[in-house]
């Protein structure tokens, strides 16, 4: 398990080299292809590369009552009361949520030994002439390279969430 500077350290060494050229879709679910290059600690010019799939499934409408509902699990009056102001102020206000799923079965590992920018070069070549738009590229730290990836679909989501919405208005949805 990492520590907290260990973790905090992952999330700022994390570096999407390459970015997926479509967001995640509104109404279907999105499979992200990802290599997620890493250098191996202590090792000169060795570089793990993980080849493998995230899976976004479609957004979903949290309406203010439903968000309401699942913000208050385990909080007190305070946190009522809040709601109470909300439920007042943003009568339109929606939330989506986005769920991720992660398969290790899909990720496949392999050391190679060669400087890191190498690497990362012969990558961009294999994501440029697969014409694959939803294939990314993300540089990040081998012990925590699960936060890395987390810290790519974080970004993911960030990136899609006004589009998404958008979508949803279009049609009337929210």
């Amino acid at each position: 398990m990492l520590d907290a500077t260990a973790f905090q350290y992952a999330i700022e060494n994390t570096q999407v080299i390459h970015a997926p050229e479509r967001r995640i879709e509104t109404f279907g679910s999105t499979s992200f292809r990802f290599y997620l290059v890493t250098e191996l600690m202590d090792s000169v010019n060795q570089v793990r590369v993980r080849d493998g799939r995230l899976h976004a499934e479609r957004p979903q409408i949290i309406a203010p009552g439903n968000f309401q509902r699942m913000l208050l699990e385990g909080f007190g009056e305070r946190a009522e009361q809040f709601m109470d102001w909300l439920r007042v102020n943003a009568g339109h206000m929606a939330v989506l949520k986005y769920g991720f799923q992660f398969r290790k079965t899909d990720v496949s590992e392999s050391v190679v030994h060669s400087p890191i920018e190498e690497v990362i070069d012969r990558l961009r070549d294999v994501v440029d002439h697969s014409e694959d738009p939803l294939s990314a590229i993300i540089q990040g730290v081998d012990e925590g390279w699960e936060v890395s990836l987390l810290k790519f679909a974080s970004d993911l989501i960030q990136e899609s969430s006004g589009g998404n919405m958008g979508d949803f208005r279009r049609r009337g949805l929210i």
